[in-house]
């Protein structure tokens, strides 16, 4: 009975440990840094659904991209709105995402989201912590004291 169950086992280790995943090889794969993401909500549209990409096309209204997750900035100060009292401190929104925190993102949620927003009073939301906005039903952005939008630090990254 002994041998058996040792035949059995070892059989099924053997099994297990003998299957090689060896990922196939493409020819159209293409290196996505911050240069050439060409001023894009997110690196990797391909991954969006038609049903996302309304999301993005309705709230568009709602929120302003200022800085990338590459740390490019995308809308100048000139571009914000007058009455908006935003801080615009280029130094800070030019910090992109670690490579650690993008290989992190692209894994989790297969897209690279925004770092920084704009986003217009009306569609900013509030609770007990501070002012919020939530992208595309993933992404949570929080209000800093300088009037921007921040993608959740504690969560995400």
């Amino acid at each position: 009975m002994k041998k058996c169950v040792c035949l059995l086992l070892s059989l099924s280790i053997f099994a297990a440990c003998h299957r090689k995943n060896i990922p196939s090889k493409t020819n159209n794969a293409t290196i996505i840094n911050g240069n050439n993401d060409n001023g894009n909500v997110f690196a990797s549209d391909s991954s969006l659904t038609k049903k996302d990409s309304v999301v993005i096309a309705n709230s568009a209204r709602a929120f302003m991209i200022v800085s990338n997750g590459y740390g490019k900035i995308i809308t100048p100060q000139q571009l914000l709105p007058v009455n908006s009292n935003v801080q615009y401190n280029e130094f800070q929104l030019s910090k992109g995402f670690s490579a650690q925190q993008l290989s992190n993102l692209k894994t989790r949620y297969k897209i690279i989201p925004p770092r920084v927003l704009y986003v217009n009073p009306t569609n900013e939301l509030s609770s007990a912590r501070g002012s919020y906005f939530i992208l595309l039903k993933k992404f949570w952005y929080w209000k800093k004291s300088d009037g921007l939008f921040y993608l959740d630090e504690k969560y995400y990254l």
